[in-house]
């Protein structure tokens, strides 16, 4: 583990320096700050425990978070809101507290739950930001009054964030389409239900699971591709919809929520014979996957998406670590077979061990 020392020799500079850089204290030069910190960075400097307790009680960390809720009509949130209500349980000792606010996918809806985490005090924001220019100049605002803003599952890079917790929706695309190929031995024809064509991560898992077929398999071809909102509703309309239309497709690939709605509208039809890839672990299509008619689904480890943003951001908060941009979730393959094994995130034990590493 790197100590304060260790710093210090590198820097050619006393441990008093170095401590007054790592937690903002103190008058240093502007050059020996950005070393000092380039060093720290480069080490993973991490502080011991003594001394994040001392250095966040003295600063009563208050961290918002901003989440999608009940209202947006998908389920996946309620794993990472688990996450978020475990990590402020974690840090209640370390002088932080979380006020969270949940919203729906209304970008006015979020500004104004900002406000209120600013007249609240808040000292950094965690949210799962729609896409909207008017939220990443918020955003920008934020930075500008010293409020560090760490992005979690869904990502406004031109916003000035200080990073992003979350799936790489391009790679998460991809495994799809590789699934696909093999469920299908390379061949059929595929109807895509997605969620919002101007969400970018949806774009961008339609996109990967698009150019692998394109590159690896030829003979599957894409007949239709709908929207449904991340809404089961919706979802079995455009399901039903596209079926009806295209009798000749054999295999279905959902690039966002809105599972359960499209496989009703599957099994009305008597379509048992589809192929059917998905995203992630919510308690319906878990059981569909058990029950065989969903081939495999991707999980992104919602838990973690919600805990790992509140630790970073506390931990640059606490003693000036900046986290890396990008702190990409896995995609981890569920079928039938291990459906029902937890992601590692999940294990306390196990997510203690990799957040203290």
């Amino acid at each position: 583990m790197t100590t304060v020392k260790e710093i210090a020799e590198l820097a050619g500079v006393s441990r008093g320096t170095v401590d007054r850089v790592l937690n903002h204290r103190g008058s240093v030069n502007e050059e020996t700050r950005q070393r000092v910190m380039k060093i720290a960075e480069s080490l993973h400097y991490k502080p011991n425990k003594a001394a994040l307790t001392l250095a966040s009680q003295k600063k009563k960390i208050l961290i918002g978070v901003i989440l999608l809720g009940e209202t947006s009509g998908n389920p996946f949130f309620e794993d990472v809101a688990a996450g978020v209500e475990y990590q402020s349980t974690k840090l209640k000792d370390y002088g932080c507290s979380i006020h969270t606010i949940r919203t729906g996918y209304d970008a006015e809806e979020q500004i104004t739950a900002i406000d209120e985490m600013v007249e609240r005090g808040i000292k950094g924001l965690v949210i799962t930001p729609v896409d909207d220019e008017r939220l990443a100049e918020k955003i920008k605002q934020l930075q500008q009054k010293n409020i560090p803003t760490i992005t979690a599952n869904t990502d406004l890079p031109d916003s000035g964030r200080l990073g992003y917790v979350g799936s790489d929706y391009y790679a998460g695309g991809r495994t799809a389409g590789g699934l696909m190929g093999l469920v299908t031995m390379g061949s059929g024809v595929v109807g895509i239900v997605s969620g919002y064509k101007k969400n970018q991560d949806h774009q961008n898992r339609v996109k990967g699971f698009t150019d692998v077929l394109h590159e690896s398999y030829p003979q599957l071809r894409v007949a239709d591709m709908k929207e449904n909102n991340d809404n089961d509703v919706e979802s079995y309309i455009v399901t039903k919809t596209m079926l009806e239309d295209h009798p000749e497709i054999t295999a279905l690939y959902y690039a966002a929520a809105g599972v359960a709605g499209g496989m009703r509208a599957a099994m009305e039809l008597s379509r048992n014979e589809l192929h059917i890839i998905s995203f992630d672990e919510v308690e319906t299509t878990k059981e569909l996957v058990k029950q065989g008619k969903i081939a495999a689904t991707i999980s992104q480890q919602p838990f973690q998406q919600g805990s790992k943003p509140i630790k970073m951001l506390f931990d640059y908060l606490a003693t000036g670590v900046k986290p890396p941009e990008f702190f990409y979730t896995e995609n981890s393959i569920k079928i039938r077979e291990n459906i029902d094994r937890p992601e590692p995130a999940f294990d306390e034990a196990m997510l203690i061990r990799a957040e203290e590493d």
